[in-house]
């Protein structure tokens, strides 16, 4: 497991009111440590926006927990998925997603720098990020939930420990 989160240059989109028309965004880039230095983040990654598991229970239980989450000391919940900016932008509207941030990492640089990229061919996915969770603390991984069968082409979607429960549930007992 990697000491630290990797530097990257993550490129998102906010809400910006005076571009006109009908999409009112301007792209921003965001560093590692933009999101990372002197906080304490929750950090879930997924393997696709609109994606099943991802869509009915992942996105989902974060937001339902999230001020449980924070309640722990955390500064902020992020959703990584290797998708572009205005995938992570519909999804989040389709999904109600209104408190955890979705961090697009569309060209899976920083999947790939954490050691997560796989390739989901078998799927017609190409390559996206393995399904895991961690929590980081001024860049330092603190903890991470890798779930199991790590691995190109997995015939199945494994779904048991980076989920929000297992998550709080580590919190919970962190200060212990």
């Amino acid at each position: 497991m990697r000491d630290l989160v990797p530097n990257v240059v993550f490129k998102t989109r906010v809400r910006d009111e005076s571009v006109e028309g009908p999409n009112p965004y301007r792209w921003q880039d965001l560093t590692t440590e933009d999101i990372f230095k002197g906080k304490k983040i929750v950090l879930f990654a997924l393997p696709g926006a609109f994606t099943p598991t991802c869509s009915s229970t992942h996105l989902p239980k974060y937001e339902e927990l999230y001020d449980e989450i924070k309640a722990q000391g955390v500064d902020e919940v992020i959703c990584l998925s290797v998708n572009d900016a205005f995938v992570m932008f519909q999804w989040g509207k389709a999904q109600g997603a209104e408190k955890v941030f979705l961090l697009p990492d569309g060209s899976g640089e920083f999947t790939r720098k954490m050691g997560m990229l796989v390739n989901k061919d078998n799927l017609g996915f190409g390559l996206r990020s393995w399904r895991y969770s961690m929590l980081v603390d001024d860049m330092k991984i603190k903890q991470m939930f890798i779930e199991p069968d790590f691995g190109d082409n997995c015939p199945t979607d494994p779904f048991e420990v980076s989920d929000a429960d297992t998550m709080l549930q580590y919190l919970k007992g962190e200060g212990k």
